[in-house]
């Protein structure tokens, strides 16, 4: 099984909903440069053939930087572009079939929202982190059931596979989410909807030393 050592830090997001063709591989690069230890590649938009030759693209990118790349959702994008690993949420396939397809190297992690209980059976099911969230409003996911840090804390006791949070996170409240036991935080917006990347992700890198 993959370490879990790396699953630490800043996790930037990057979403081509917020970031366009010319400036994707551009604001990842600094993201990467500014502290982000981890990189999910989210797209909701384009065909299969632009997913692949952006994915490979940010494969790439984040070996020759030392950075962990994730897709978002895309089991076989994932295994055709060597990704690190793959993120799931609820409509996703299962942990099992991923875990099948990508094999036992491979990180996964699971969303869980607000539910502990989904977590810990993500845990017995072999997956290698888990996210919770949003824990501050946000205007990437709105609609989304929001968390507590009384969440992250009895997840730091009942888990042994690092927790992810995400939602509405600036370099102000992210501490929070850090003392109550986040190992990573995942950010949109405030890296990658910001005027200057790499400047955006040191504010939160800054946060886990």
């Amino acid at each position: 099984m993959v370490s879990t050592r790396s699953l630490t830090g800043l996790y930037a997001i990057a979403d081509t909903h917020y970031l366009d063709d010319t400036r994707l591989v551009d604001a990842v690069t600094q993201a990467i440069m500014g502290g982000a230890r981890i990189v999910q590649y989210r797209d909701k938009r384009h065909a299969a053939e632009k997913r692949m030759q952006q994915a490979k693209i940010l494969a790439a990118l984040c070996r020759q930087h030392d950075a962990l790349f994730i897709v978002n959702d895309d089991v076989t994008l994932a295994k055709e572009t060597q990704a690190d690993g793959v993120h799931l949420g609820r409509e996703d396939v299962s942990l099992a079939e991923a875990r099948k397809q990508l094999g036992a190297q491979a990180i996964i992690g699971v969303s869980c929202y607000n539910e502990l209980a989904r977590a810990e059976a993500a845990e017995r099911r072999g997956a290698n982190y888990v996210a919770f969230g949003r824990f501050f409003p946000s205007r990437t996911k709105p609609q989304a059931v929001p968390a507590g840090l009384d969440l992250l804390r009895e997840a730091k006791r009942k888990l042994h596979i690092p927790a992810v949070a995400i939602g509405g996170i600036t370099p102000e409240n992210g501490a929070s989410l850090i003392a109550a036991g986040a190992d990573a935080l995942a950010v949109i917006e405030g890296v990658f909807g910001q005027a200057d990347v790499r400047a955006a992700a040191e504010r939160y890198a800054r946060l886990f030393k």
